[in-house]
C-alpha cells in the first residue's frame, strides 16, 4: 500500500485552512472533470482530487490523516497498516462510508480505505451496537438528491438497490430491515462533494467566472444546474461577488430551494498579440484613475 500526499495532490500547504482547501479542490475538480476535460488522464487525477477533498475536508480525518504523515512518509512510499487497518489507532471514524450515485464518490484507493476503516470491515456505530442495528454513511450526489432515484451499493460483500427519496436531507436514515449484522442496516445520508456546487439548506450556489467586458457590459450565460443548463443574464455594471438567484433552482423541498449565482470575475490570459492588444486599448482608455473610479 503507497502513501499518498493529499497536501500535495491539492497543490495546498499542510497548514491550509477549510476554505484554502474547499477553493483548490473546486478549480481541480472543474479543471478536470471528466465530462469537460480533455487532458490525458483526466478521469485519473479526478478521481485524485475527489479522494484527497474527500480525506481532508472532514476534521477527524484530516487529523488521523495528518498523524500519519507526521511520520516522514512521502508519496509513494510503502506503508504496511497495522492489524485491523489504522481506524483504531488514529482516531478512524465510527462509520464505514459509502459512496452512491455519483458525484465525488467511489473508487478509493487502498491506502484511502485502510486508513480509514472502510476496507477493515464493516464498522458498528457506538449505541446502535447496543440494538443490534449496523449503521453507516451514504453519502449521494447532489444529481440524485435533486431527481431521486435507486442507487447500488455493496457492504461486507453484499450488495443492495437502495430507493433514494427526492430531496432527502443530510442526516436523514434509510432503514434496510435485517440487512445489519444482527439488526437492521440504517444508513445515514450525507451529501457527496460536488465539483460545481456547493449547499447551503435547499440553496445550490454556483460560482461563475464572468471575464471583464461581460461584468461590465452585460451578458448572456448558460449556467449549469441539477436540473439542465439554464440562460443567465449578468446585469451591466456588475461587480465581482454579486449574487443572482435562479429561483426553484435548487434541490426539491417545500419550499424548493434556490440557485444562487456567484459572479467572479476574472482577466483571461493574453495568449496572442491581438489579445495583448486589446488590453492595451483598454488600459489606454480607463487610465491609471481607474481604481479612484
Amino acid at each position: 500500500m503507497q502513501f499518498k500526499d493529499y497536501y500535495e495532490i491539492l497543490g495546498v500547504e499542510p497548514s491550509a485552512g477549510e476554505a484554502e482547501i474547499k477553493s483548490a479542490y473546486r478549480r481541480l475538480a472543474r479543471k478536470y472533470h471528466p465530462d469537460v476535460s480533455k487532458e490525458p488522464g483526466a478521469e485519473e487525477k479526478f478521481k485524485a482530487v475527489n479522494e484527497a477533498y474527500e480525506a481532508l475536508r472532514d476534521p477527524q480525518k484530516r487529523a488521523a490523516y495528518d498523524q500519519l504523515r507526521a511520520r516522514g512518509y512521502r508519496p509513494g512510499d510503502e506503508v504496511q497498516p497495522p492489524p485491523g487497518g489504522f481506524g483504531g489507532g488514529y482516531g478512524g471514524v465510527d462509520f464505514e462510508e459509502i459512496f452512491a450515485g455519483g458525484g465525488a464518490g467511489g473508487g478509493f484507493s487502498d491506502f484511502f480505505e485502510s486508513l480509514f476503516g472502510r476496507g477493515g470491515g464493516f464498522g458498528q456505530a457506538r449505541g446502535a451496537a447496543a440494538r443490534g442495528d449496523t449503521r453507516a454513511r451514504l453519502a449521494v450526489s447532489l444529481e440524485t438528491v435533486h431527481e431521486g432515484g435507486s442507487v447500488r451499493i455493496s457492504v461486507g460483500g453484499k450488495t443492495y438497490d437502495v430507493r433514494i427519496p427526492k430531496g432527502i436531507r443530510p442526516g436523514q436514515m434509510i432503514r434496510l430491515a435485517g440487512q445489519g449484522r444482527n439488526g437492521d442496516l440504517l444508513l445515514e445520508i450525507e451529501y457527496a462533494a460536488h465539483p460545481q456546487f456547493e449547499v447551503d439548506g435547499r440553496n445550490v450556489i454556483y460560482p461563475l467566472p464572468v471575464a471583464p467586458w461581460e461584468a461590465a457590459l452585460g451578458a448572456a450565460v448558460s449556467v449549469p444546474t441539477l436540473g439542465g443548463p439554464v440562460e443567465v443574464k449578468i446585469p451591466p455594471g456588475s461587480e465581482a461577488g454579486r449574487k443572482l438567484r435562479l429561483r426553484g433552482r435548487g434541490l426539491p423541498g417545500t419550499p424548493p430551494g434556490d440557485q444562487i449565482v456567484e459572479l467572479e470575475v476574472l482577466a483571461p490570459r493574453a495568449h496572442t498579440k491581438a489579445q495583448r492588444e486589446a488590453y492595451e486599448r483598454m488600459r489606454e482608455a480607463f487610465g491609471d484613475d481607474w481604481r479612484r473610479a
